[in-house]
């Protein structure tokens, strides 16, 4: 099992130090608090850009993640990300939006084995949706399963390799196995994609001194 943990969190932060360093200019995309399934248009979200030149969903999320990289203050940057999160909540497909509705409601519920049933059949039908993955590993995580909840963040990292959340998680997660070291990787890596997440910072604070002071 040691060495299981060890590769999982060894292969999850190969795959973060792939991802290129984010600046304010060139920006790359759940906190615990999860997306609703259900977004309004991209117009409403931005009502700047419905004067502009027509964009797909791919370039309206990478403006929002170049707005994130900017933030000036906590509270800004918290309503950018949730304009995020509800681009990550989109599947498009409609069964699998209302598979992950009631996964939530039953996480809610505290009803993980439904709640991770029910992301099974989300993973299998749409495999390439990011979402699904962070979900069911965030399912995982609070029925007791810290490993396969790792191993569903390596996939929802593949397909989104910007997800502060998942960055987020697994930061969490090797934290309380007590390898702060690893931890504070992943931390800074989603503070680098989101510089106000306060999570997140209050993290790298907390180790700061223990990691850094260990490895100087």
């Amino acid at each position: 099992m040691i060495i299981l943990r060890t590769l999982s969190a060894v292969a999850l932060l190969v795959s973060l130090a792939a991802v290129p360093s984010i600046t304010a200019a060139q920006a790359q995309p759940s906190p615990p608090q999860r997306p609703d399934a259900v977004a309004p248009a991209d117009k409403d979200d931005n009502p700047a850009a419905t004067t502009a030149p027509s964009r797909g969903p791919a370039a309206t999320l990478e403006r929002l993640f170049e707005r994130l990289a900017a933030a000036k203050s906590p509270e800004e940057a918290k309503g950018i990300a949730n304009l995020i999160q509800r681009r990550w909540a989109r599947s498009g497909s409609a069964t699998a939006d209302l598979l992950m509705t009631r996964a939530q409601t039953a996480m809610k519920q505290k009803r993980l084995e439904l709640a991770i049933e029910l992301l099974d059949r989300v993973v299998s039908l749409d495999p390439d949706w990011a979402e699904g993955w962070n979900q069911r590993a965030n399912a995982l995580f609070l029925a007791g399963d810290p490993i396969r909840s790792m191993l569903d963040i390596g996939e929802t990292l593949k397909r989104e390799p910007r997800h502060y959340g998942a960055m987020m998680g697994l930061g969490t997660i090797l934290r309380q196995q007590g390898d702060d070291k690893r931890a504070m990787v992943a931390y800074r890596r989603a503070l680098e994609i989101y510089p106000q997440l306060e999570a997140v910072k209050s993290a790298v604070d907390a180790l700061k001194t223990e990691v850094d002071g260990r490895d100087a």
